[in-house]
């Protein structure tokens, strides 16, 4: 049989599919950002998968950019949001300015970090939510490929906030199955022209992703829409230009 009949180009589609090579047939959120999304393995983020986020150091600062950045991913997703806790410390108009309508998203308080962990799973196979986010401190990589494998399949990004322990321990220095893994950073604002303070920027790192390489750039902070922008001296853009060009994601 030649190589070229149809009939074997349509079967080594279906084995790569089983296989889970087809990267194409996977469902990915981009941030409509060429510099983040063309380091990415996946061009964006994977829906069906685990990504974890911590704040690179220990202060408030950094933990409110991390909490800041889950919200403005799960913002661009389709459909409500879990939002699992183990404290009522959310600021719903912080998260309605990174683009995430507080009434989308669905509350759950969970007494310790394995009830939390079952509450995520329990959501992330329900199908029919935008996005599953928890936030813990220990994980132990059977936790994590239980998270993953909920995933697959769906289309419920799973978005895990990793938070220090007293121990003052990496939070991601522990082993996990997640695709990307995220370290966000407080970072000066740029200079106006006038009274006060610029846009809000992070210091944003992909530490490590499945299939690709670790980067680093610095972003401001996301819009009302949840999308995130180049950093840009205002004082040299018309004022007709606003912010850097986005493309629109969903």
């Amino acid at each position: 049989m030649p190589a070229s009949n149809p009939m074997i180009s349509e079967l080594r589609k279906q084995l790569s599919a089983i296989e889970g090579d087809g990267r194409s047939e996977r469902p990915v959120l981009s941030f409509g950002l060429d510099p983040v999304d063309s380091r990415l393995a996946d061009e964006g983020l994977r829906l069906d998968a685990l990504h974890e986020v911590a704040g690179e150091g220990a202060g408030w600062g950094d933990d409110a950019a991390a909490t800041l950045f889950l919200a403005a991913v799960a913002a661009r997703t389709q459909g409500p949001v879990l939002w699992v806790v183990r404290r009522r410390d959310l600021f719903a108009p912080g998260l309605y300015q990174a683009g995430l309508d507080p009434a989308r998203v669905l509350y759950a308080e969970a007494r310790d970090d394995l009830e939390l962990l079952a509450l995520m799973e329990e959501g992330l196979r329900h199908r029919g939510l935008g996005a599953v986010i928890g936030e813990a401190k220990k994980v132990a990589m059977a936790a994590t490929r239980r998270l993953q494998l909920a995933a697959e399949g769906g289309s419920s990004i799973a978005l895990l906030l990793k938070r220090p322990g007293r121990d003052g321990a990496d939070p991601l220095g522990q082993p996990s199955a997640a695709v990307t893994r995220w370290r966000v950073a407080s970072a000066p604002s740029l200079p106006v022209p006038w009274e006060g303070l610029g846009r809000a920027c992070w210091r944003l790192a992909c530490a490590r992703q499945r299939g690709g390489d670790p980067f680093e750039l610095t972003v401001e902070a996301p819009d009302e829409t949840g999308c995130l922008a180049l950093p840009a001296r205002l004082v040299d853009r018309p004022a007709a230009e606003g912010r850097a060009p986005l493309r629109a994601v969903g």
